[in-house]
């Protein structure tokens, strides 16, 4: 389908003007977000596919052009011959050896005369046939090259156009993206903006060792986790602050391998051996605003609404060693580990 048809073809982009979108909204906005992106990934392959295409057809016109200029040199060649040939002819109607081979009693001279003629007639039809199939040739050629020119041309230009059309789109894909995500409350735009193929990515490397464009941010300044257990904890962090008026309090959430020796050093037996953490993994925090006091309305309201969100207090982290403060999402596939 060409890009082209493929832009008119897609509903537009809803716009949020107006309040402050729902948390429903966001979901529809980043369902919108993906399919934006989707489409414009399909229609910049299928520009890429007709780049080839044409690509493929300048070559084939380069080729042809190159074929032809041979057989024009071919055809350039025999000109002179079948120029002589011609003049020879309208100034001797009768041939060379032709009058000989009828009135000469001569046997030598009547067999020298039609030998003559034969090699004569001969040479003057392969010159003939070779100058016809040339001349055909070069007719065929650039039959062949004006058509393709004409093609590439309009190719050419319908190409540059949709390439318009591509920028164009993306544009006003972005401008109302950001629209949106200006009207957002911070939560519901790192919400938006962390995307679950993060964490194919993210289970390629060791532990502690997740670059961090691989982890999503948390609303919490400086604490960052892999982007499943990020998404699922944007929505405990908002129904906690509907619960308490703020936002949850984190003194630990992904903890890079270095952080985690240092902590091993200065807490040994207290800590997870470096490399073996759930922090290393982007899957878990430790809390506090009184989540650390165990029997506290934070630390209950989270053990009876936590596993809602796909949070969950390790059996653990309530006696070896007791960390109320440590909280792990419920999806994470790596064993668990202590603090």
């Amino acid at each position: 389908m060409a890009v082209a048809l493929l832009f008119m073809c897609r509903a537009p982009v809803r716009s949020f003007a107006g309040p402050k979108p729902s948390v429903d909204s966001v979901e529809a906005l980043r369902r919108q977000a993906d399919k934006a992106r989707s489409e414009l990934s399909k229609a910049t392959k299928a520009w890429e596919d007709r780049k080839k295409q044409l690509d493929a057809s300048q070559a084939k016109l380069k080729k042809t052009l190159a074929d032809l200029g041979v057989a024009d040199a071919e055809l350039a060649k025999i000109r002179e011959p079948l120029a002589r040939l011609a003049a020879n002819a309208y100034k001797e109607p009768g041939l060379i050896g032709v009058p000989a081979l009828i009135g000469t009693d001569d046997p030598d001279q009547t067999l020298a005369a039609a030998t003559d003629l034969t090699m004569l007639s001969n040479e003057q039809n392969s010159l003939i046939g070779k100058a016809d199939q040339l001349r055909k040739q070069h007719v065929q050629l650039a039959d062949t090259a004006q058509d393709l020119q004409s093609r590439n041309a309009v190719e050419q230009a319908r190409l540059q156009q949709e390439v318009g059309g591509l920028k164009d789109r993306a544009a006003h894909i972005t401008a109302q993206l950001t629209a949106a995500l200006n009207k957002l409350d911070p939560n519901m735009r790192l919400q938006l903006m962390c995307r679950t193929s993060l964490v194919a990515e993210a289970r390629k490397f060791p532990n502690g060792l997740i670059p961090s464009r691989y982890l999503c941010p948390l609303p919490q300044n400086g604490r960052a986790l892999r982007a499943d257990a990020a998404l699922a904890f944007y929505k405990l962090n908002a129904a906690y602050k509907r619960r308490f008026g703020t936002q949850m309090c984190l003194t630990d959430s992904y903890r890079p391998l270095a952080e985690q020796q240092r902590i091993y050093y200065q807490r040994p037996g207290m800590a997870a051996v470096p490399g073996h953490s759930n922090h290393g993994y982007g899957t878990a925090v430790d809390l506090c605003g009184g989540v650390q006091n165990e029997g506290s309305a934070q630390f209950n309201w989270l053990e009876s609404n936590s596993k809602r969100y796909e949070w969950f207090h390790p059996s653990w982290a309530y006696s070896s060693p007791f960390e109320p403060w440590h909280w792990e999402y419920t999806k994470e596939d790596t064993p668990t580990s202590s603090d």
